[in-house]
């Protein structure tokens, strides 16, 4: 038996991975234990969970692999600061001291972690540690769990070392550079620019800026290709750096960017008006249209019929849904857990086809993948969650699975929120049915009542769907699964509602409310909807609810949204479930086979749980 347990740190979305004889045995991101969003320090707690799972202790994992090289890192960093001085002078100074403390020595870094997880303190039973490259975890989190034998494998990030954008070809256990773009010149850096300039968090709002783009009319197209990158036939680019300050500043964007738009950044957590939704519905074609020409060029230089993709830019399942449908590949398959979170996952499989040349697994020769629905997360049983109901005393009644089923059918057709506890816990930035919040989708009222009253978000952000895979071309033009939540489809034509004249009227985002489609609560304002099939032999209890309130309603679709409020990153544990449900207006909370009712609870215990306060993303 050979056990490798993968980690990324540092950076953003710190995670560990245990990957037993090329299996994925756990994968868990730190945030979900320590409870700060994107949590960068050493994943203690995901290791400590992935070791648990496995049931391994750190002195019987055979190597640790880290998933980026901090020396090639470092010397990125200086060429960059040395490059552009005396500017950036104030932020070299103050990157120095964390680098020549720690990041400069990781290794030595890492085995202080990891020597707190033996009982005897002993350094000499601390596995041998190795080092990946940033966009080599990537692609290996792409290839390796994906169905395909062989396929292209697109990596496009921010960056990692010194590489933004990377091409690959996967054959069996091997992974081959063909093609890569260095910084500062990024797809993923630009997207983050204008996050940042849209009044949204860079690394945690770029999603936000993918929902906004929709309410926006891309005007400003030609003056990013004209002023901010230039772009080949083949897809690769360059930045004009008179307009970004991301290099060597602490801002994304400067004055000469401000100036050739017109306006200032918007300021953190304002609304933006129409001039910010069309600088987002602009960026938004622009990368489309730049990932559409990198992945035909993959398509030919690789001849490949496969597509896989990861790295930040990966998560953008607007442009997937454009990939699938503008480069020639007869299957794509995107890793769920896209961003450096993955490279945990990634940094572990490429040690265990690589370093140890061993022949991939025979999951690839069927249609599913290896990632087991990303469900790699913890699990609790029905005697944890009673132990975490009786801690805190609440009522709440122990029903058979059938019984749950038909309380939350009947609850969810009453336009009630049900918070939804099932199972292991997902891995990656996604809620796919485990740690869930569920609504009818059918509802009018449902899209403003989960985002202002439960996720305490802004208004304009879409809800996704969950839909019966074999149901889905009833509701959607799509064909295929969509099991990680990572590609969009339009609702079908016959299910869209007509909009009045004046309502087409209205402003951007006075536009969030209109009644665009049979399910108006997923249906974006471009009637597309980000899509999750749901499949019986993945997820059998998720599957079976969607199945009875099918049967009920007639229809195999409900909202899904992550459980969480805004700020927090998705519950793990009961305790997080429950804190959840009470500081919120969520109506019912089902974990396992335990139901509580918001109406039975008492007062001191909703107050308790809304002082618990999170930093707003």
């Amino acid at each position: 038996m050979t056990a490798i347990l993968g980690i990324s740190a540092y950076y953003h979305d710190s995670a560990a991975c245990v990957v037993v004889d090329g299996v994925i045995i756990a994968a868990a991101q730190q945030e979900r234990f320590s409870r700060r969003k994107h949590d960068p320090r050493f994943p203690i707690d995901a290791v400590k969970y992935c070791l648990s799972e496995a049931g391994l202790t750190i002195a019987e994992i055979d190597s640790v692999v880290f998933y980026d090289k901090p020396l090639l890192k470092f010397e990125r960093l200086l060429e960059t600061y040395l490059a552009h001085a005396p500017k950036g002078f104030l932020s070299f100074v103050r990157a120095m001291p964390v680098w020549l403390k720690e990041k400069l020595y990781l290794k030595s870094v890492l085995r202080r972690e990891l020597k707190v997880l033996l009982p005897e303190k002993s350094a000499s039973q601390i596995p041998p540690l190795l080092f990946t490259e940033h966009h080599q975890s990537h692609a290996a989190s792409a290839f390796y769990p994906s169905p395909f034998e062989e396929a292209a494998v697109v990596c496009m990030d921010g960056v990692g070392e010194w590489a933004t954008s990377s091409l690959w070809h996967g054959k069996g256990n091997t992974l081959t550079i063909r093609q890569e773009l260095h910084f500062p010149h990024s797809l993923g850096l630009l997207y983050s620019a204008f996050t940042y300039y849209c009044g949204f968090r860079v690394n945690a709002g770029e999603y936000k800026l993918m929902g906004l783009a929709p309410y926006g009319t891309p005007r400003f197209v030609e003056t990013i290709y004209q002023h901010l990158i230039d772009v080949k036939p083949d897809g690769s680019y360059r930045l004009n750096m008179r307009y970004f300050d991301f290099a060597v500043g602490s801002v994304m964007t400067n004055n000469a960017f401000a100036k050739l738009f017109g306006a200032p950044a918007l300021t953190a957590d304002a609304t933006p008006n129409a001039f910010y939704c069309d600088m987002a519905s602009s960026i938004q074609q622009v990368t489309e249209e730049i990932v559409i020409k990198v992945a035909q060029h993959a398509h030919q230089l690789t001849g490949s019929r496969h597509l896989c993709l990861a790295g930040g830019v990966a998560l953008n399942c607007v442009a997937n849904a454009k990939i699938v449908a503008h480069t020639g590949f007869d299957k794509i398959w995107v890793q769920p857990a896209s961003g450096d979170a993955g490279g945990a996952l990634g940094a572990a499989l490429c040690a265990w086809y690589s370093a140890n040349d061993k022949p991939r697994n025979t999951h690839y020769l069927t249609d599913n993948d290896a990632m087991q629905g990303a469900q790699l997360g913890p699990a609790y049983s029905d005697e944890d969650i009673a132990q975490a109901i009786h801690e805190q005393q609440l009522p709440a009644v122990h029903l058979t699975e059938q019984a749950v089923r038909e309380r939350v059918v009947l609850a969810l057709t009453q336009e009630c929120v049900v918070g939804w506890f099932q199972g292991r816990m997902e891995f990656g930035p996604r809620a796919l049915g485990n740690r869930s919040i569920l609504g009818d989708a059918r509802s009018d009222s449902m899209q403003r009542k989960m985002n202002v009253a439960i996720k305490q978000r802004e208004s304009f952000r879409p809800f996704a769907p969950i839909v019966l895979a074999e149901d889905c071309l009833d509701y959607f033009d799509f064909e295929g699964v969509s099991p990680y939540m990572l590609m969009t489809a339009p609702v079908k034509s016959e299910l869209r509602c007509a909009v009045p004249p004046q309502q087409s009227q209205k402003n951007h985002l006075e536009r969030v409310n209109q009644r665009r489609s049979y399910l108006p609560a997923i249906t974006h304002i471009d009637f597309s909807a980000r899509l999750q099939t749901v499949e019986q032999h993945i997820n059998p209890r998720l599957h079976a609810l969607l199945s009875a309130f099918k049967q009920k309603t007639g229809t195999a679709v409900l909202i899904n949204t992550s459980f969480n409020v805004r700020g927090e990153p998705p519950v793990c544990t009961p305790k997080d479930a429950i804190r959840g449900f009470l500081a919120t207006d969520m109506d019912i909370l089902v974990m396992g086979n335990w139901l509580l009712e918001k109406s039975s609870q008492c007062t001191e215990a909703i107050q308790r749980a809304r002082r618990v306060t999170f930093d707003k993303d």
